[in-house]
């Protein structure tokens, strides 16, 4: 027919194009699939339909409810009542129980251990680590080593009052610093006394007599003339392997010169004393149960 507009055709495809051309390339005119086509309305339907019944829009001071009125805030909350529901009874035993009994019965032992490790994910594994090893500055629940002591009672007042905290009822040990008191070359000497406690090399400047009546005048009061320790005032044993602060020259150089106050939080009051006292347990637990003091 004179007049109708020609068809461009692809020579490669066979397909006819749009007329549309960028730097020598054609658009083809390929239309969707139908099957394509019908799922993309389908979710725009189903769009619509969730934007209906569930909260999807948000307001400036909220958002819309949806007709079915579910949030995933309310089914955490109805979930979590369901399982505090199941748990009433063992968690009921858990709250009147002593540690005693707790340690005797092998099934509420298993649920405060169950209890405490929730806890301890939710609660103790970013300072302490998911397994309790630890890191610098915090202390390692694995080892048989306790501050503060490693009973379920001393535990549990660890837990709950802290470590110079804010609660009154909190212990306080509190590592000084020497620089105020002695010199650079006396500091240099319990540096090396302190490594010679926990078997570790020493310089060939360490005086032994001289770094024992510093030792003897200004440590041992707390860590005890051996070094021992002391768990009454939270003094660390300073003949184990085992340091907090590091074990090198320089740490235990700074340890000594400017003092430690690392803090241990109160969780008396942001946990209730079931949670604290299934804590204990699990706690007592990733240590030396056996050999605690």
């Amino acid at each position: 027919m004179s007049g109708a507009p020609h068809e461009d055709i692809d020579a490669h495809s066979g397909t006819a194009t749009t007329g549309h051309e960028w730097d020598g390339i054609r658009e083809l005119n390929t239309p969707l699939p139908k099957w394509w086509l019908y799922i993309l309305y389908a979710t725009i339907v189903w769009a619509i339909g969730y934007i209906i019944v569930y909260p999807a829009i948000p307001l400036i001071s909220g958002h819309t409810p949806g007709v079915a009125g579910w949030t995933s805030r309310g089914a955490v909350t109805q979930e979590l009542a369901q399982l505090t529901q199941q748990r009433a009874p063992m968690t009921s035993t858990l709250e009147k129980a002593s540690f005693s009994e707790i340690t005797k019965d092998e099934r509420l032992r298993t649920f405060a251990l169950a209890q405490g490790r929730a806890a301890f994910g939710d609660n103790c594994a970013p300072c302490h680590g998911a397994g309790g090893g630890g890191a610098f500055s915090f202390p390692n629940l694995n080892d048989d080593d306790w501050i503060w002591g490693g009973s379920l009672e001393a535990i549990q007042q660890t837990i709950q009052y802290g470590i110079r905290s804010t609660h009154p009822d909190t212990r306080i040990g509190i590592m000084p610093a020497f620089a105020q008191i002695l010199n650079t070359k006396e500091i240099g000497q319990l540096v090396n006394h302190v490594r010679a406690l926990g078997g570790l090399t020493t310089e060939n400047t360490y005086d032994k007599p001289l770094a024992d009546r510093l030792f003897g005048e200004q440590c041992a009061a707390c860590h005890g003339d051996g070094g021992k320790g002391n768990i009454e005032l939270g003094a660390p044993n300073l003949v184990d392997s085992i340091w907090l602060f590091g074990s090198d020259k320089a740490s235990i150089l700074q340890t000594l010169a400017r003092g430690r106050a690392s803090m241990m939080p109160a969780w008396n009051g942001r946990l209730d004393d079931t949670t604290i006292k299934a804590l204990s347990v699990y706690v007592q637990s990733l240590g030396g149960v056996k050999t605690v003091p």
